[in-house]
């Protein structure tokens, strides 16, 4: 299921070095204990959970509320458990730009050096990054996927997307437990302020949406085509005048071919066919909706603001039993730790702050 979205300012920047260098030895350290403690898969639901995730961050150091952090803890955590992957049965794939893409061929390499089969984690690292991108079009373009999983095939996914209009980035939280279908409401809790439009296909609204997309797929190219260059002609409400402005019906010629030739069994097959992307999605709802009047969603699923969250009980109240086992989990992995005094006083000093922060608000 997805676990939650965060929404965060955008900002730019690199982390100093000796930041850096002091969150992987740290990251490591609370990796180690809470995966000693219960296992890869308890740490697996932490890096799920949005708000453990932006506290561990805080912890490490990190500008809280800055979309920096979730690019940096992935990166120092990734940095941090180099070489320990197999004797703690947890490992890290992908990263931010370019590195992202390198996923598949990252996991690959782990199943073959394990010899374990990595298809299904390679299936889906790519359908959360497709159902963020493609199948939930809410204005956030990714830019950073990792992929955390355990030798037994349990995953999590951290990915964000960013929307530089609105300065502004999101951040997605995947987890395997209770995966029963990628695109229908594959989330539990999401964590947005910032509403806007959106085409959301995953929606369980959308499920005769979904549908019909999926036999729409199995048309001819040139049936689709005509359709789309009839809708140009047509006078639409202003949601489909935003649809359309970047559409242009011959460029997707290719890929309506493509999924004519390999008839998708349903939506999710159609949605992990390579080359299908926004604009194909978008193509084929605009015909399911106005051809063949079946609407999709179009509502944002984002509710609340992670930077708000817990404050006046929104987007609910702090569950203090939970936010007690966390600190008490870090409290005593920082105090195991392998770092000098003074940065473990700091890191320790970091996490109260924090605590007290939180606890005044409630």
């Amino acid at each position: 299921m997805r676990t939650g979205i965060a929404n965060l300012p955008l900002h730019c920047g690199k982390t100093p070095r000796w930041l850096f260098s002091r969150m992987k030895l740290l990251s490591r350290q609370i990796a180690i204990y809470v995966i000693g403690e219960f296992g890869p898969q308890a740490f697996l639901r932490r890096l799920s959970d949005p708000f453990w995730f932006q506290a561990l961050g805080a912890v490490l150091g990190f500008d809280w509320h800055s979309s920096g952090l979730t690019t940096t803890v992935c990166g120092a955590m990734k940095a941090g458990l180099k070489g320990m992957e197999e004797e703690l049965g947890l490992f890290v794939a992908g990263g931010k730009g370019v590195v992202s893409r390198q996923t598949p061929g990252e996991i690959i390499k782990w199943g073959e050096k394990l010899s374990f089969d990595p298809d299904h984690l390679v299936y889906a690292s790519r359908m959360a990054a497709k159902v963020d991108s493609a199948g939930l079009q809410d204005g956030f373009q990714i830019y950073h996927h990792c992929f955390f999983f355990s030798r037994s095939g349990e995953w999590a996914v951290v990915q964000q997307g960013m929307n530089p209009t609105a300065r502004m980035a999101r951040r997605y939280h995947w987890l395997k437990e209770g995966v029963r279908d990628f695109v229908c409401e594959p989330h539990q809790a999401i964590c947005s302020e910032r509403r806007g439009w959106a085409l959301n296909m995953v929606s369980h609204q959308s499920g005769a949406a979904r549908r019909v997309v999926a036999s729409l797929a199995e048309e001819r190219p040139e049936n689709l085509l005509r359709e789309l260059r009839l809708l140009q002609r047509l006078d639409l409400p202003s949601r489909h005048q935003i649809l359309l402005k970047d559409i242009n019906p011959q460029r997707l010629k290719r890929i309506f071919l493509s999924t004519y030739e390999r008839k998708p069994q349903g939506f999710e097959e159609l949605l992990g066919t390579k080359g299908v992307g926004p604009k194909t999605i978008r193509a084929l709802s605009l015909i399911a909706e106005l051809i063949y009047g079946v609407s999709p969603s179009f509502d944002d699923p984002a509710l609340f603001s992670f930077a708000h969250g817990g404050k006046d009980g929104h987007p609910y109240p702090v569950d203090r039993r939970v936010y007690d086992q966390s600190i008490s989990i870090l409290h005593t992995a920082l105090q195991r730790a392998k770092v000098g005094p003074t940065s473990k006083r700091e890191a320790l000093g970091r996490l109260m702050g924090f605590w007290e922060a939180i606890d005044g608000e409630v």
